[in-house]
């Protein structure tokens, strides 16, 4: 197959495709790429609910003994702020992309079982709606994402958003399964002809690692969720102390499932780094089997960790030692990954679009959060900054300086194919260094905090602290630019999808299979296939005789 012979791309927008037509289309669609955008679409809706909570939350906390919020409704946002972008906005962004990407990038025509994966969103979004009915079924939960027993129990929390609480993440987490079981199907049985699991791109590779970290994890989580409901509903006692159950049995199934989660929302923002580094850098991708062999190491080491949440619980000294070493050793695979990035920027002809620009900010806001966990390790400073304010710093800085970070990388790297229209540069820049600006002027300061002896989930602090007033005064006004810069986003994708420049094919001259059909693809994905020799058919196509890169490898 010649570059001449690919799609001639006369489709160059959404509103090119009749079977997209109709809000039915959309309702009933079974197409992995209306789904993909769907999940995306309902993350960042809810990704803006849970940024005003957060908003509410800094205004609460702008000056000392402050009475914007009540106190019970301050625990109902703080609660519903964690629960929603951990588990209706972070998860669902990952998923939106692997369901729209991974098939577009092994060269498949759809997800191995197409209505599975409607039924997958379909489930979050309920199960998602049901979450927000509790404001009006009798009050939101207020026992925060975490939901510590013996908080969950009724004598602590009888009204019933705790209920709604459990079964909504049931819910989500039923959806949640099936979906990882589809994108593993299609990956292991879908790829296009000399497309081995070596040849895979990083990103489906990654996926495909998070995938058995969905179906290995959450399971664990549901079937603690299970428990809550029977302790709420049929008067067990699982987790209540006082009747032979155990609090701490509820925060070993957490942490069990929710060490890997901040895998299983990473590990896909390490796949988009790792397919737009290369790109803008003009260079093969450094050292990919390391970084393939780091990503499983981290899929297995993930499970080992949980306990270092709770070494403040009295967990004996045997225990501590033995978590300490494997969550000091899980930083090692991670550490790797930021190498190769680096060496692959390393003398590369860098194009600092706003894609790059924020998985650049990715690595230093990423590497932050990461060495703040490393402390966490540590005993003796773990026992000193628990439960403070150091504690929502390291985890904004892994979620949101990583996470998020790398995933607005893909959306400026992504919209063209997705839309078949270019995103403003000059808004994109705006919004990257507002985001960087307000995001660690939110969150940097809450490492002093942390260290200043500030505890976290409190709705408001005393008077006599004026270098802690003056901090949280510093992060609140610092949220208001972060927010501002998310509303400069939104307008950027809204605007650019009616009136954005026609991107073409391929505007990037990126390498992977889903530049290989027009933008946006067709409801059939592609017309025909180039051949596959390495990660990089595209390259290969057009440079069928050029050396790879020094640094680089060819398969």
């Amino acid at each position: 197959m010649t570059a001449e012979s690919l799609p001639s791309g006369q489709i160059n927008s959404l509103a090119d495709i009749p079977e997209y037509k109709g809000l039915w289309s959309w309702v009933t669609s079974i197409d992995h790429k209306q789904l993909g955008i769907m999940y995306i679409s309902s993350a960042f809706a809810f990704f803006l609910v849970g940024l005003s909570f957060g908003i509410i939350m800094r205004t609460q906390l702008l000056v000392p003994m402050n009475r914007f919020v009540a106190q019970d409704f301050y625990n109902q946002v703080f609660t519903m702020h964690g629960t929603t972008m951990i588990f209706l906005m972070a998860m669902p962004l990952l998923f939106g992309f692997s369901v729209y990407l991974v098939p577009l990038m092994i060269g498949a025509r759809d997800m191995a079982f197409p209505r599975l994966n409607a039924m997958g969103y379909w489930i979050y979004l309920f199960g998602s709606l049901m979450l927000f009915f509790s404001f009006v079924g009798g009050g939101a939960p207020a026992a925060g994402w975490f939901s510590y027993a013996p908080l969950t129990e009724k004598g602590f929390s009888f009204d019933p958003g705790i209920t709604y609480w459990a079964l909504s993440l049931l819910v989500i987490g039923v959806g949640s399964v099936a979906t990882g079981i589809n994108l593993i199907a299609t990956i292991l049985t879908f790829r296009a002809p000399g497309m081995s699991l070596q040849r895979v791109p990083l990103f489906v590779w990654m996926v495909l690692a998070t995938s058995f970290l969905v179906i290995m994890s959450l399971p664990a989580l549901n079937a603690a969720i299970i428990m809550i409901l029977f302790d709420r509903i049929l008067n067990t006692h699982f987790f209540a102390p006082a009747y032979g159950g155990s609090a701490l049995l509820w925060q070993n199934y957490f942490w069990f499932f929710g060490h890997p989660e901040v895998y299983i929302l990473i590990l896909p923002g390490f796949g988009v780094v790792t397919e737009v580094i290369p790109v803008f850098s003009r260079k093969v991708l450094f050292g990919a089997g390391f970084l393939a062999a780091s990503t499983v190491a981290i899929t297995f080491l993930s499970f080992g960790v949980w306990m270092h949440h709770m070494f403040a619980t009295g967990l004996g000294f045997s225990v501590l030692y033995v978590f300490a070493l494997s969550s000091l050793l899980i930083a090692v695979p991670t550490g790797i990954k930021i190498w190769n990035w680096i060496a692959t920027m390393w003398g590369g002809s860098i194009r600092f679009t706003t894609a790059m620009l924020f998985a650049t900010a990715f690595l230093i806001q990423f590497t932050i959060g990461g060495l703040s966990g490393v402390l966490f390790a540590v005993i003796p400073l773990d026992w000193q900054l628990t439960d403070s304010y150091f504690v929502v710093a390291h985890i904004h800085y892994v979620l949101l300086g990583g996470m998020f970070f790398a995933m607005l990388s893909g959306v400026y790297y992504w919209f063209p194919k997705v839309t078949g229209r270019m995103l403003s540069e000059k808004l994109g820049r705006w919004h990257f260094w507002l985001m960087v600006l307000g995001f660690n002027g939110t969150f940097f300061v809450m490492h002093l905090l942390g260290v200043f002896g500030m505890p976290r989930r409190v709705w408001t602090y005393p008077y006599g602290q004026p270098m802690v007033a003056y901090l949280n005064m510093f992060s609140s006004l610092s949220s208001y630019v972060l927010a501002f810069s998310i509303l400069i986003f939104f307008w950027n994708m809204i605007s650019s999808l009616y009136k954005g420049k026609i991107a073409g094919d391929n505007p990037w001259q990126a390498w992977t299979l889903e530049w290989a059909t027009s933008s946006p693809p067709p409801p059939e994905n592609f017309d025909s296939l180039p051949p596959v020799y390495s990660r990089r058919p595209l390259w290969d196509l057009e440079n069928a005789a050029a050396k790879v890169p020094e640094g680089g490898e060819q398969s």
